[in-house]
Formats: C-alpha cells, sequence, structure tokens
C-alpha cells in the first residue's frame, strides 16, 4: 500500500489542500486527526476536535489509544486501499501514526509549503486563530452525525483539471470543543420555543403540546403532541412540520435532529 504523508504547522491549511492531494496522487483514503475518510464519508474513528483538551487531542491524533488503533486497522484491512494520506503537523508525528496504525514505509511526503503560497497559509493561520475555524475534508452533512452541536459550515472548492473540466469538493468547517473561544450549551428550553415558533407558522395547527427532546452523541430526538384544525389534510402538515423543524433547529443550533416524531391527538372543529 502507498503511503503518503502531507506535513504541515497547525493551522497552515493542511486539511483544506487534503483532498487535492489525494486526488492528485490517485489516493481515495485520508486520515486526518483521528478519522479515518473514503472520498466523502467518515469510515471510522474519533475526531481530535471533539476532545475536551489539546492534550487529549493530541493523543486522539496520534492513535495513541490501541482500541482507536485496532478500529482503523481493522477498517484498513477491510478495504484494502491501493493508497492513504496521512496529514500530520511534523515528521515526527507522521511517523508515529503510522508506526502505530502498522502503515509500513512511507512512499512519499508532501510539505504544505511546497504546495500553497505564503500568503495562504498565513490567511489559514489567521482564520485559525481568529475564529478557531478548523477544516474537515468531508461535507457536512455526512459528518454531522459525528459532530452534533458543533458551528458546522459547508466550504465548496472550485478547481479545474487537466482536461479543463471543473471538480467540486466539499470539506466542512468546525469549532472544536477546546477551543480558546469557549464552550457553548444550547438548553431545551431555547430549542422548545423555537419549535413552538416553526410549528405556529403552519397553517391547519391548532395547538402544540407535549414536547419531549432526546439527546445522544449524534444528535437529538423530537417527539410532539399535534391538535390539527379538522378539515386540514393530516399527513401533508405532520410532514411539514417535520422537514420544518429539521431544518430549522441544525441551522440555528448546529444539532443532528436524527428524527422529529409527531403524534396527532386531536381535531379541533373551530
Amino acid at each position: 500500500m502507498k503511503v503518503i504523508v502531507l506535513v504541515g504547522p497547525s493551522g497552515t491549511g493542511k486539511s483544506y489542500q487534503a483532498m487535492h492531494v489525494a486526488s492528485k496522487e490517485g489516493i481515495a483514503y485520508i486520515i486526518d486527526d483521528g478519522l479515518l475518510i473514503r472520498g466523502n464519508k467518515v469510515l471510522g474513528g474519533i475526531s481530535a476536535k471533539k476532545e475536551k483538551t489539546k492534550l487529549a487531542a493530541v493523543r486522539r491524533a496520534l492513535f495513541s489509544s490501541e482500541k482507536h488503533c485496532r478500529e482503523i486497522r481493522s477498517i484498513i484491512r477491510r478495504e484494502n486501499p491501493v493508497g492513504i494520506l496521512i496529514i500530520g503537523t511534523s515528521d515526527k508525528m507522521v511517523n508515529i501514526i503510522v508506526n502505530n496504525l502498522k502503515l509500513g514505509e512511507i512512499s512519499k511526503k508532501v510539505y504544505i509549503h511546497d504546495i500553497v503560497t505564503k500568503e495562504d497559509m498565513q490567511l489559514a493561520n489567521r482564520v485559525r486563530k481568529k475564529e478557531g475555524k478548523h477544516v474537515i475534508p468531508v461535507p457536512t452533512f455526512e459528518i454531522k452525525k459525528h459532530f452534533s452541536g458543533y458551528f458546522l459550515n459547508p466550504l465548496e472548492i472550485f478547481r479545474r483539471n487537466k482536461d479543463q473540466v471543473q471538480e467540486v469538493a466539499q470539506r466542512s468547517v468546525v469549532r472544536p470543543t477546546f477551543s480558546y473561544l469557549g464552550r457553548y450549551t444550547i438548553s431545551d428550553r431555547v430549542i422548545r420555543e423555537l419549535i413552538y415558533y416553526t410549528s405556529n407558522k403552519i397553517i391547519g395547527i391548532y395547538k402544540i403540546d407535549n414536547i419531549q427532546l432526546k439527546s445522544s452523541e449524534i444528535g437529538i430526538i423530537v417527539e410532539m403532541d399535534l391538535q390539527i384544525v379538522y378539515g386540514n389534510p393530516i399527513r401533508p402538515i405532520v410532514e411539514l412540520v417535520q422537514e420544518r423543524l429539521r431544518i430549522e433547529i441544525e441551522e440555528m443550533t448546529s444539532l443532528n435532529v436524527i428524527a422529529v416524531n409527531v403524534f396527532v391527538k386531536s381535531l379541533i372543529c373551530l
């Protein structure tokens, strides 16, 4: 298996460039900050950006946990890739990752300063320091379940290849838990008020009752009772409530909405 490494200091745009480097090298698999990624899909691992401290994040990115290593090694054996790209902040870091995952010899090293300008690296570093944002080389939709409750922003990169065909790659921008910008929490009361506000704008709903929120590491489940005005189509109203709540909650809070379960309890004659 061909092992390519992309090396550069933190905040210089390595993850931003990762998919371009992988494509150029004919590689579909990327290891970045504790995650194993194939194309646009997270195959396994735990992101270092979910850790609560910088030290824990470093250990996660280095695959210091044997359990973490076993999971990734098992997936690599199953997938049997022809090549893999590993992203790290130094030669020492990528060497540790390669050794911990038992990937063999490094075939090629790519350094960030050889593929981007000094100005681009300075811009990436300013964004990192000012906003505490990090790029992950997978689409926002794919990583929502891994980063429920984080600030997520999609980032589309347009590039023309040698045949002048436009390529589009989507990456996601996240703000890690250990960001020096601080932590944030969203109370259930705020989410309930958002549900009331969104639902009450839908014609045909008389009242919303008994909103229940069930949280997990991958997102939330919303359960609620509805009273609908008699004469309105029940199923279209329920489907509209589900869709609008999912969109509003995810856009306003960055929480991944696993399901919106709506129960119609009664019809009200006005």
